[in-house]
């Protein structure tokens, strides 16, 4: 294992889990933007049925953002495609809402979401307002390779306030103006990390005027360094909002912390004592509150790589719970396919069946506020009760950067064949392979490895019913991982 160094080599254009992305300059140049932008408009009007000829051109805070949404316009208007500019940074469900609300052949965002600040990519939104699946990127990629001829042509591109447009939608969806009066009556403060991203702002105006008395944002500013840090709302990078919580705990103030990513997708919560939160404690009550409470119809869907705990409430409330890979895409094709109440991943996105088959961060946001608000406890009060009804977890994720691919590919096939039998005393009752290699134990206790398919990484997912047994997993882990190199 070494650190993460840059590779000098050029990569051929391949698509992830969500998207194509890479280092600024190196990965994500000029060219490399223009073939994949081109291509992209050209697999969303070749699929294109009776749609209008236009294409949702959006962005993020990162650098040069803006600029490069604005070469991606000339691409798509080199295809005699009509580019509809964002008028300024925006979370990414914005451009999806706007696909659906302006009946575009799809979308086209330039963001590198959660990654390094150095990074910078492009995501597709299909016709239906969610991210594109398999067979679109991998059509995508032929196009390239295929080369083709076509000019980008420069132009004053018509612009839309995609953003506020997103807003007013969610409003119309909750009774604001009851969970406003109800966040005050329970003398709550609500404190919004954006992560300097591009949902700064958002939920103030969201929840109005009134709201204001009881909202702190942080880290609002565009900072294309990101204070330093990836816009991930993971516990590492949060120390900020989770220790100005804790100082108002011990001053008698109770505070909700709510977490974005950097384009807005993603969210993560900090109770009043300011613990981390993430989408292993929030599925369960967003599942809970819109079965339970709302009476919303269809089935939950989750990632392998997401909490029991998902399943245990789902199934405990008469719900079909379906397991997927990794990757959002996979969860919004079974959106488009079924009814669907909630979908979730691990990594902090959410998707509601009641709005659109895309992960949306203040969509959930509002599901979270609706849900404590109707039943008046508090964010830790909740989580306990759920706990009390189906169980303790504990959840824990560690990344591993390995020196190339070469090894990665070695340990990857050494593990699919002969995954470990005992983790610490405890054998292995089940090998999962959907997506990586996931040992499962007993309920609330289980191992997971999986690599990235574009970068020399590796992930290890860990869920255990005590603390003990998680950190003793993940130390199992990491030395069964070294003893390979």
């Amino acid at each position: 294992m070494g650190d993460k160094n840059l590779c000098i080599i050029q990569k051929p254009i391949s698509f992830g889990t969500d998207g194509w992305r890479g280092i600024l300059g190196m990965d994500f140049t000029l060219d490399n933007l223009l073939k994949v932008a081109t291509a992209s408009a050209q697999e969303l009007l070749y699929r294109g049925k009776n749609r209008n000829k236009k294409i949702i051109i959006g962005y993020d805070r990162r650098m040069l953002a803006e600029e490069m949404a604005q070469v991606a316009a000339s691409a798509v208007r080199g295809l005699a495609i009509e580019p509809i500019l964002a008028s300024c940074p925006l979370p990414t469900p914005a451009c999806s809402w706007a696909v659906v609300k302006h009946h575009a052949l799809g979308a086209l965002v330039i963001t590198a979401s959660h990654n390094p600040p150095e990074w910078l990519g492009l995501k597709i939104k299909g016709p239906l307002g969610g991210s594109v699946d398999e067979n679109f990127t991998r059509a995508v990629e032929k196009r390239i390779l295929a080369g083709g001829i076509s000019i980008p042509v420069e132009g004053e591109t018509a612009s839309c306030d995609f953003r506020a447009e997103h807003i007013e939608s969610i409003q119309k969806m909750f009774d604001v103006s009851s969970i406003v009066e109800k966040i005050k009556k329970l003398h709550i403060n609500i404190i919004v990390d954006p992560m300097h991203g591009s949902a700064a702002g958002c939920v103030s105006e969201l929840l109005g005027q009134k709201g204001n008395t009881f909202i702190q944002e942080i880290r609002q500013n565009k900072d294309i360094s990101f204070g330093g840090n990836p816009p991930e709302p993971m516990e590492k990078y949060l120390s900020s909002i989770m220790n100005k919580i804790k100082r108002k705990f011990h001053t008698g103030q109770r505070s909700l912390g709510l977490v974005f990513d950097g384009d807005g997708d993603r969210i993560a919560a900090i109770d009043e004592y300011g613990r981390y939160c993430n989408t292993q404690k929030l599925m369960p009550i967003f599942i809970d509150h819109l079965v339970r409470v709302r009476k919303l119809p269809g089935c939950v869907v989750k990632t392998v790589s997401g909490s029991d705990l998902m399943r245990l409430v789902g199934e405990g409330l008469g719900r079909e719970v379906i397991e997927k890979p990794v990757g959002f895409k996979y969860i919004a094709q079974e959106m488009l396919e079924k009814k669907v109440v909630v979908g979730g991943e691990e990594s902090g996105g959410v998707g509601f069946g009641s709005h659109i088959p895309e992960r949306d961060a203040l969509f959930a946001m509002m599901v979270l506020l609706e849900s404590l608000t109707s039943s008046e406890e508090s964010l830790a009060e909740k989580i306990e009760s759920i706990s009390k009804k189906y169980g303790n977890s504990y959840f824990e994720r560690r990344d591993i950067y390995l020196n190339d691919m070469n090894i990665k590919n070695r340990i990857e096939s050494f593990l699919s064949i002969s995954p470990p039998e005992n983790i610490e005393g405890n054998r292995v009752k089940e090998v999962v392979k959907l997506d990586g290699i996931k040992l499962i134990i007993d309920r609330f206790h289980w191992l997971m490895f999986r690599f990235s398919g574009t970068e020399p990484l590796l992930r290890i997912y860990c869920e255990a019913p005590t603390e003990k047994d998680l950190l003793s997993n993940l130390r199992f882990a990491k030395k069964f991982i070294e003893e390979l190199l």
